[in-house]
């Protein structure tokens, strides 16, 4: 027991076991900051020093039955020149903070509490185990800032890092070689700071990346400029107790919308008219307040966005709001059993098992208890939690993202002080030493995903698997391409992902879509259902690299016709479809796309014949390859 002294110099040296902060008081400012969420109002911190007498790993926990909202940083390095190792904010219960590392003996580690959110005093535990073997690690870089935000700012396929305040955006421009050119663009007054979450995407097509900022009294739309030097702002009236933030097009006219969880109120979301305007709505997507973390995802496969919040707990349920595709919305959530109540604040949406439909992980802020639940395909969801490991799990944190970081063609789950690590058939293995959620891409543009924590960049060191980048460019949908479904086929199986922005609960990830692609060394295709219903299909792209598909404009939906360079019949058809070309070849290569963008048949033309007699009665699209140039053709199974 003791307290902790007011800075670095003079840090209190502790070992294993319960240490009391009576208050925090010391008038040094963390620096660099480890954990996220930014400066804020810090003003004081306590140091503690710590230096182990052998390797081993080391726990730092406030999560002991306490209330307080607390927040720490750990180091190593002299003062004045100290090195983030780790830290964290929130991913104990009820917003307490916990990490577990490996350590060193012999190397002192300082650990510094700061008043981000409060000077009120608490306890916390140092703890001692043996040393953890960590498979996957990462190497902290510092930047500067408050960097809430990992994305493309320019459209040159290389994600940024970005952090805002009062008067202007600062983008660490990502350069070839691992380096960053440091960029501050002015804005005008925020009215709302981005205090609870940022989204971010073009929302005017001009090539330069736009951002939402959601504030405890209201959202800020800043919109980049032409040429991307400088934001003005549109600052909606509308009282909104801002949570999280998305872009996506609501109404589906190829235009980005703005939609803002509210906190104490229905839902509200602004349609986008592409010239700035934007039209606000209150309604329809949530009856009620206690909205904290709304993700848009297709959850039923018939190619549109749906939305689901995981809410505060203490209001009505979670809700799933099913896109009707007719611009209404209907919440199926008590059908699939995820009107939960528990306090949630975010939900991890991805395809865990590579079956081609999005599941869902439910996390826990408070109560311990995680919800897996795996898509039927069939309307239906399953709830398999136990034996999957999350039943076991006791993390909480308010963040649940997931992402393939090691790149092996699973997806993880980030949250709760732990990297939970995908091992197969919907079993999760928790992984701790990693840094915490924050905004997630890929920084050095070496195909493996890096976090960041406040001013630190945590750089994915690899592994030997390979991976696949693919950049969306709309022209008939949004410039983004955000709401499309991106699949892949590779000797290992199919992925699937949903370009989204605004993910977890506050913080925006890379849009571009990152696939794993383990000792795969080929990529059949790679399938985008636009937004539009544009169905675009690319024949084995290069691997370890990034692919900028471009929507091909003029080109089909499934109920439309494509040049006459294909031609079928009969269209509607029963059983044999012919299909005509003049560069046709005796065995040309194709493959039959259903409106969910799946590949359900592969064939070699026979004389220009395929057999559909084995399909479901339906709307498809067939692609064939013909001298050099994939074609492409709806027609509908009778």
């Amino acid at each position: 027991m003791g307290l902790a002294q007011n800075g670095c110099l003079t840090a209190l040296p502790i070992s294993a076991g319960i240490h009391t902060v009576d208050t925090v008081a010391g008038p040094e400012i963390p620096n660099p900051l480890c954990a996220p969420n930014g400066l804020g109002n810090t003003s004081a911190s306590q140091w503690y020093l710590y230096t182990p007498a052998e390797d081993l790993s080391m726990t730092i926990t406030t999560d002991l039955g306490q209330t307080v909202d607390t927040r720490f940083h750990i180091y190593t390095g002299a003062c004045g020149s100290l090195t983030c190792v780790g830290g964290d904010d929130d991913s104990g219960s009820g917003l307490t903070s916990t990490h577990t590392m490996n350590v060193t003996g012999g190397v002192t580690y300082r650990i510094a509490f700061d008043n981000r959110w409060t000077s009120n005093g608490f306890d916390f535990q140092l703890i001692e185990n043996d040393l953890v073997n960590i498979p996957l690690s990462f190497s902290p870089t510092s930047l500067g800032g408050n960097i809430q935000t990992v994305v493309d700012m320019d459209g040159d396929m290389l994600d940024d890092a970005v952090a805002t305040s009062t008067n202007s955006v600062t983008i660490f421009k990502q350069q070839v070689g691992d380096d960053f050119l440091v960029l501050t663009r002015p804005t005008p007054a925020a009215v709302n700071s981005p205090s609870w979450s940022i989204a971010a995407g073009d929302l005017d097509g001009n090539g330069y990346t736009d951002l939402v900022y959601g504030g405890g009294s209201g959202a800020s739309i800043m919109m980049a400029s032409d040429d991307g030097t400088e934001f003005t702002q549109v600052a909606p009236p509308q009282y909104i107790f801002s949570q999280r933030t998305n872009m996506v097009d609501i109404n589906n006219d190829g235009i980005l919308d703005v939609f803002v969880c509210h906190d104490v109120a229905p839902n509200v979301y602004f349609l986008h008219d592409g010239n700035g305007n934007f039209a606000f709505n209150q309604g329809g997507l949530g009856p009620n307040g206690g909205n904290y973390g709304s993700i848009w995802t297709d959850v039923d496969n018939d190619g549109d966005v749906d939305m689901f919040i995981a809410k505060c707990g203490s209001s009505p349920p979670d809700i799933l709001m099913r896109n009707n595709g007719d611009g209404t919305f209907t919440d199926i959530a008590p059908m699939l059993g995820l009107a939960d109540g528990q306090q949630s604040w975010s939900s991890a949406w991805g395809d865990f098992d590579n079956d081609g439909d999005m599941d869902i992980l439910v996390g826990s802020s408070s109560s311990g208890y995680h919800k897996l639940m795996r898509n039927a395909g069939d309307g239906t969801f399953t709830n398999i939690t136990p034996g999957s490991g999350f039943d076991t799990f006791g993390g909480q944190s308010i963040e649940w993202t997931t992402h393939d970081f090691n790149n092996d063609g699973l997806l993880d789950i980030l949250g709760g002080g732990a990297m939970m690590m995908n091992t197969g058939n919907m079993t999760f293995a928790p992984l701790t030493g990693l840094p915490s959620n924050g905004p997630i891409g890929d920084l050095n543009n070496d195909g493996f995903l890096d976090i960041v924590n406040g001013s630190t960049v945590y750089m994915n060191d690899g592994n030997l698997n390979n991976y696949l980048r693919v950049h969306l460019t709309g022209v008939e949908s949004n410039k983004d391409g955000i709401g499309a479904r991106i699949t892949i086929h590779t000797p290992m199986g199919m992925q699937i992902r949903d370009v989204k922005s605004g993910d977890g609960f506050r913080y925006m990830s890379t849009i571009t879509s990152h696939f794993g692609l383990g000792q795969d060394e080929e990529v059949y295709d790679v399938i985008v259902r636009w937004p539009s219903g544009i169905v675009q299909t690319v024949f084995a792209p290069p691997v370890n690299g990034t692919i900028d598909i471009v929507e091909m404009a003029g080109t089909v939906g499934v109920e439309e016709t494509t040049p006459v360079e294909l031609n079928l019949f009969p269209n509607p058809v029963t059983d044999v479809l012919r299909v005509s070309s003049a560069h046709l070849g005796t065995n040309a290569a194709a493959m039959v796309i259903d409106a969910a963008g799946r590949v359900v048949m592969r064939t070699v033309l026979s004389n220009g014949v395929v057999d559909v007699s084995g399909l479901e009665v339906g709307s498809y699209t067939l692609q064939v390859e013909v001298a050099g140039r994939t074609l492409q053709r709806s027609f509908t199974k009778m």
